[in-house]
């Protein structure tokens, strides 16, 4: 069974730096992507889950519910969007890609557990509470340098953080889209940053302020990537929570450098990057070394 190619997300952009939350509008059951990742993903899904579950995994008492409803979600959709790859006959779930079968009535897994086994995306639910949306539950299998039980708990804006400008020209704006996010909407929006390291399970965020002598334009197309999230807003009905998924590609900088105008745009966004956000990114110790190799593709 031959699954399709990884979509390559570009979501950086000329010109000057902007805060913004950039949703667009996708269909209902756009909220999973399906590739040729899938099955390494899979299985560094379950490793995770099944050897570091304290890491990647929580679910206070309120989301358990909501857990279910997603896991009824997810497994009504996949054999529905993706007919050769899952089957459900309403007692019995089968992943035809993996040969595993879930007896839904009794998989002797959490059903927020399980729905992290199912598919590539991370999945978070947020509970709207009258002050802002608390983030509640996650699978969070693959999280871009942040700990799961230093968040789950806490309001939006505090999960938040760490982020440059977030509290100033986010926090506001997002909690009050959550707030209203419709039935049977799906919006989506892309994050990306430079890394030095490809794993897709990275909790610890690193600072730095100078250059590491280590990176050249020499070696930098092999040893920095783009890592890209995909994140989606959809609400969970029967219960009244948010869910928020988060879906992570990871890119050899020199696949991503390959096309002239790719290269130029992305070191323009890296250029036109606060100096704070910068650090926040963690870029400095190859950020010359980087642009020094995008300038030189982009007038190849």
């Amino acid at each position: 069974m031959t699954l399709p190619a990884q979509t390559v997300h570009l979501p950086f952009e000329d010109g000057p730096h902007r805060m913004a939350m950039g949703l667009i509008a996708q269909p209902p059951d756009a909220l999973v992507e399906l590739d040729d990742q899938y099955l390494p993903e899979l299985a560094e899904r379950r490793r995770l889950l099944d050897h570091q579950r304290a890491e990647v995994f929580a679910c206070l008492p309120v989301a358990e519910a909501a857990s279910a409803e997603l896991l009824a979600r997810l497994t009504g959709l996949l054999p529905a969007r993706f007919p050769a790859w899952f089957r459900n006959d309403g007692g019995w779930f089968d992943n035809l890609l993996t040969g595993e079968r879930w007896n839904l009535a009794d998989p002797g897994l959490h059903p927020l557990d399980l729905a992290g086994r199912l598919a590539q995306e991370d999945w978070c639910l947020l509970q709207l509470t009258p002050e802002t949306p608390v983030l509640a539950a996650a699978n969070l299998c693959f999280p871009s340098r942040w700990k799961l039980w230093d968040k789950v708990g806490q309001p939006l804006a505090a999960v938040h953080g760490p982020v440059p400008l977030y509290a100033e020209k986010l926090s506001r704006p997002v909690d009050r889209f959550i707030a209203q996010v419709k039935p049977g909407k799906l919006a989506q929006r892309l994050n990306w940053g430079l890394i030095d390291d490809p794993a897709l399970f990275q909790p610890v965020r690193r600072l730095r302020d100078d250059a590491d002598a280590a990176f050249t334009p020499d070696n930098v197309a092999e040893r920095i990537f783009l890592r890209v999230e995909r994140q989606t807003l959809s609400l969970l009905p029967a219960t009244g929570v948010v869910l928020f998924s988060i879906r992570v590609h990871v890119y050899p900088l020199r696949r991503i450098a390959a096309v002239p105008d790719v290269a130029a745009r992305l070191a323009a966004a890296v250029r036109a990057l606060p100096a704070d956000l910068q650090r926040y990114k963690a870029l400095a110790g190859y950020r010359d070394a980087a642009l020094a190799y995008l300038d030189a593709q982009a007038a190849a």
